[in-house]
């Protein structure tokens, strides 16, 4: 029975490459839901066009998009709220031990989380950098750091193998 659950809340996107490089991210760390407030996302992918009709080879079976009005109202009180985002007091990232069910919001790409989630939350933290990554690369480090404190971690050829694109071929040259 799984006992963990990760979903992540992006706080009124804007940007359709930015939302779509977290459902990467969310479909290789094995993210169980990705949630979104406000309607600038919603607005620019109606005009968003793909003409190099790109796919993306990754499982996204368990990851759901959905426009809420309000993150923090849609779990239980077993799920943790955690903010990721550049606040004063915030806990940097590498001291942070994540919680088994959490929903981890991150703000906009021109803004901020708004206090009134910021005090909803029971875990607030940042990303210890100089200066500050865009919402994408923000997901996907967090989302490592959670994969890199966990026993539950893979590793080994069979995942590289499972992974790895069907054109590359190289391997380590046995010493």
């Amino acid at each position: 029975m799984k006992t963990e659950f990760v979903c992540i809340g992006l706080t009124n996107p804007k940007s359709t490459s930015n939302v779509g490089s977290v459902m990467r991210a969310a479909g290789c760390y094995g993210v169980d839901q990705v949630l979104y407030t406000g309607r600038r996302y919603d607005r620019a992918a109606k005009l968003a066009t793909d003409t190099k009709k790109v796919r993306i080879d990754i499982s996204l079976d368990n990851v759901e998009s959905l426009g809420l009005s309000c993150l923090t109202q849609a779990f239980d009180k077993d799920t943790k709220i955690v903010c990721v985002d550049l606040v004063k007091g915030a806990t940097p990232l590498p001291a942070f031990k994540h919680p088994e069910k959490a929903l981890y919001i991150f703000g906009p790409e021109d803004n901020t989380i708004s206090q009134e989630v910021i005090d909803k939350a029971d875990h607030v933290v940042f990303v210890p950098t100089i200066g500050c990554m865009n919402l994408a690369a923000s997901v996907n480090v967090l989302l490592y750091d959670r994969l890199a404190k966990s026993e539950k971690a893979e590793a080994g050829d069979e995942l590289i193998l499972k992974s790895r694109d069907r054109n590359n071929n190289v391997k380590v040259k046995a010493k």
